[in-house]
């Protein structure tokens, strides 16, 4: 086989053991050039293992790795570099103290002539331009990032990609922070990067953005390679049969008791982002309300203000009826409304404290004795939560930077549950997170309404947000643009107040 028509990347019977886990159990990939191979499976399947294999990260236990059909036993970082190998992480690797050129040419930096060799800023923003405009982004080469929202450096991570010339693209989770149209405009570059025979690597939870841009798709489960689909057969329900090993049931979970009084009153707030777009909602005991909108249509911005993170410029809340003064998020932590932010990570747990540490961290005094701190009483309850949740760590002691995304996410919300919460604020709650692991998610979340308490779901993600919710409110441009009750759900009448146009 020549090499016009020979596949650009091998692996052949790849494995990778630790003590006591096999990661990798005799993977077997091939990947032409110009394909775009869809990489899917649950939180632990190996994915991640696979990638660092890839990326000369980790050493493989046994198997070979071909390269234009050249043959390794293991690929360091610079062989993968050089073999054209580029990596867009769902982690975001970015400095925040440089701008957006700095970023994408950090350590490869066109210098000027003379013996100081200074960095060619013209240089440097000539290089830089041209692939923003590619990704077709609304920020320039100078721009701090700093300045960038989360779904803009998810796209600098992407330009940092391509402009390593790159043969083979591997994109983590590339669009979980993107908005519609973002998405749209990726998906439209992997096509030209394709015709262009750079071949792609798409790992993604998001089973129809996989349908829509994969020429072909393989299926990691506990190690193994246990399945591939193309053409027609790349549906999601097939997909999720082969990631799970069951079919799973319909997103929906009907309450099992009737919306009460309402737990919280939003009147006529108004943000700083959005100054001239009071919003109110009302969030009963007992519901899911979804939150839906365009990123960046000032969903976030209202929790944030809700919560005390951000003051608002005006108007008021109501918990329980009665209004309540809420300056900074222990105002509302005292009153039982909780915030589960978008990142989990940089907002939602130190990642360097264990499981116990995390959950209690919150409400330090309710373990307390005196003016020490009960380490039985942390324990007993976290061991509770770890059952409760079905937090899955070898033990309490674990650190929550060791897990899942699926079970940090449990760990941000078991902290919440040990303090009788009145009304959870979920923002995008399963951002990362498997098809698995959303299960037990929307599950917990079903479980908490029926409990009595009320659920605020904000979600970017289309089958989520119609999915889960019992009613929905649709933002667009920092105000309610329309209340949809579940009979009226749709994506033509959720987009359509998403945009700011009516439904009739």
């Amino acid at each position: 086989m020549d090499q016009a028509t020979s596949p650009f990347l091998e692996l052949d019977g790849i494995s990778k053991s630790y003590p006591g886990v096999a990661a990798l159990n005799g993977v077997s990939l091939k990947v032409a050039r110009g394909e775009i191979v869809g990489l899917i499976g649950e939180n632990g399947a190996g994915k991640s293992t696979l990638m660092k294999v890839l990326g000369g990260v980790v050493e493989p236990s046994a198997g070979t790795i071909r390269i234009d059909g050249q043959a390794y036993p293991r690929l360091t970082v610079s062989d993968a570099i050089k073999s054209g190998i580029a990596f867009v992480h769902q982690e975001l690797n970015l400095f925040e103290n440089l701008d957006v050129a700095a970023n994408v040419f950090i350590g490869r930096e066109p210098l000027t002539g003379g013996p100081l060799k200074l960095v060619d800023r013209k240089a440097l923003r000539r290089r830089t331009q041209p692939l923003l405009d590619k990704l077709g982004v609304d920020f320039g080469p100078d721009t701090p990032v700093a300045a960038l929202s989360l779904a803009q450096r998810q796209l600098l991570e992407i330009a940092k990609a391509l402009s390593l010339d790159a043969r083979l693209v591997i994109m983590d989770e590339p669009t979980s922070s993107l908005t519609l149209t973002e998405t749209a405009r990726l998906l439209a570059v992997l096509n030209d990067l394709r015709r262009d025979g750079v071949s792609i690597i798409f790992i993604s939870h998001r089973l129809n953005e996989v349908k829509a841009c994969v020429d072909r798709v393989v299926v990691l489960r506990d190690g193994r390679m246990v399945g591939a689909l193309q053409g027609e057969g790349i549906r999601p329900d097939a997909m999720i049969r082969l990631m799970i090993g069951r079919d799973l049931k319909s997103l929906y979970i009907p309450p099992q008791v009737a919306p009460g009084a309402p737990a919280l009153e939003i009147e006529n707030v108004r943000t700083a982002a959005f100054p001239d777009h009071p919003v109110s909602l009302t969030l009963k005991r007992g519901e899911i309300l979804g939150l839906a909108g365009l990123v960046g249509a000032g969903r976030t911005e209202l929790a944030c203000a809700v919560f005390g993170i951000d003051r608002a410029l005006d108007g008021g809340v109501k918990i329980d009826g009665q209004p309540a003064t809420i300056r900074e998020p222990r105002d509302a932590i005292a009153r039982g409304i909780y915030l589960v932010p978008e990142d989990r990570k940089r907002a939602g747990l130190h990642l360097d404290f264990s499981l116990t540490e995390n959950i209690s961290l919150p409400d330090l005094k309710q373990y307390a004795k005196g003016s020490l701190i009960s380490a039985a009483a942390e324990e007993k309850n976290a061991a509770e939560q770890k059952r409760r949740l079905n937090i899955k760590a070898p033990d309490i002691a674990t650190t929550a930077g060791t897990l899942s995304g699926g079970n940090q996410q449990k760990i941000v919300l078991a902290k919440w549950l040990s303090m009788k919460p009145k009304a959870i604020i979920f923002d995008e709650p399963t951002r990362g997170i498997d098809v698995g692991a959303k299960s037990e998610i929307y599950q917990l979340m079903r479980n908490l309404a029926d409990s009595g308490v009320a659920v605020l779901m904000i979600s970017s993600d289309m089958e989520e947000v119609i999915g889960v919710s019992d009613r929905m409110a649709v933002m667009h441009e920092g105000a309610i643009s329309g209340f949809l009750e579940r009979s009226q759900f749709s994506e033509h009448n959720v987009l359509q107040l998403a945009v700011g146009k009516t439904v009739n």
